[in-house]
């Protein structure tokens, strides 16, 4: 039976309940993570509690617990469902008021909930594990704010569901400027010319975690070149290699573009270096 944590209870996930004037349900006003577990030990830790507090801090809510409590209760939420290969999601809103009113209520508390989930471990960097990705473009059409990991995501699901009804499982987003900017649900990395291209965080982009760590391996572990930037949605055409980066992905490859091969149509070489790395490292942020 699958644990989840709410508001200081361990309990059974299809028992947690939650008030209808919470304003995460009636406003989208909290925030989450999607910290992935494998072999029953949670990743890159500290950059997941940086980037809620930094979260926290864009929507004005005062962090309920400290660092410690939290991975405290995310740990023991791990082990009460199995250890294992799991993602766990954490939410925190501004929690219930008494009626439903735009501006912040006075004096509630905090909602808390988090539950795991099953993940596949990802790739070791071989084509045989590679769990490759076809993408379609569109212009991006998302809130001013997407630096925030908030809970109000209708913004990526529509625009996730333009890619499924295009038989594509992923959708590359450009601003009016034709600048690339992200996935419905990933970060992106580039390849052109044998470099390495990723845009710059902004508030058209939310800092993966994933995406972070994968600069810092490059930069630890290649002599690649590597260009933190705008990048131009013709340099994205014209890309030997795309990757998309997520907690649970980590970096997996796109290799068919608007119905268009990606390079030769394969995972490509340096793919297959940087996942390895992954493989290897995944747990140095931890």
């Amino acid at each position: 039976m699958n644990q989840a944590y709410l508001n200081g209870a361990f309990t059974a996930l299809e028992d947690a309940k939650i008030s209808p004037m919470d304003r995460g349900f009636l406003f989208g006003d909290g925030v989450y993570e999607v910290i992935p577990c494998y072999g029953g030990r949670l990743v890159a830790m500290p950059y997941h509690l940086e980037r809620l507090a930094n979260s926290l801090s864009g929507i004005a809510l005062v962090a309920p617990h400290s660092d410690d409590a939290i991975q405290q209760i995310l740990e023991e939420l791990v082990q009460r469902n199995g250890g294992g290969d799991l993602g766990v999601y954490l939410q925190i809103t501004r929690g219930a008021a008494p009626k439903r009113q735009h501006a912040f209520p006075d004096h509630i508390e905090p909602t808390v909930f988090a539950y795991t989930f099953a993940i596949t471990a990802p790739s070791d960097g071989s084509p045989e594990t590679a769990n490759c990705f076809t993408a379609v473009t569109r212009t991006d059409q998302r809130w001013e704010r997407c630096h925030i990991k908030s809970t109000a995501l209708l913004g990526n699901v529509l625009h996730m569901m333009e890619a499924i009804d295009a038989g594509a499982e992923e959708v590359l987003l450009f601003n009016d400027d034709d600048e690339l900017t992200e996935a419905a649900a990933c970060n992106v990395f580039v390849v052109c010319d044998g470099t390495i291209l990723t845009p710059a965080l902004d508030h058209q982009i939310l800092p993966g975690v994933t995406r972070r760590q994968c600069l810092e391996l490059l930069e630890a572990h290649t002599d690649w070149p590597v260009e933190i930037r705008p990048v131009m949605r013709s340099e994205v055409e014209q890309a030997e290699e795309i990757w998309l980066s997520s907690s649970t992905k980590e970096l997996a490859p796109i290799v068919r573009l608007d119905g268009k091969d990606v390079g030769s149509g394969q995972p490509g070489a340096k793919w297959a270096v940087a996942q390895k790395l992954f493989h290897q490292y995944r747990f140095s942020a931890s």
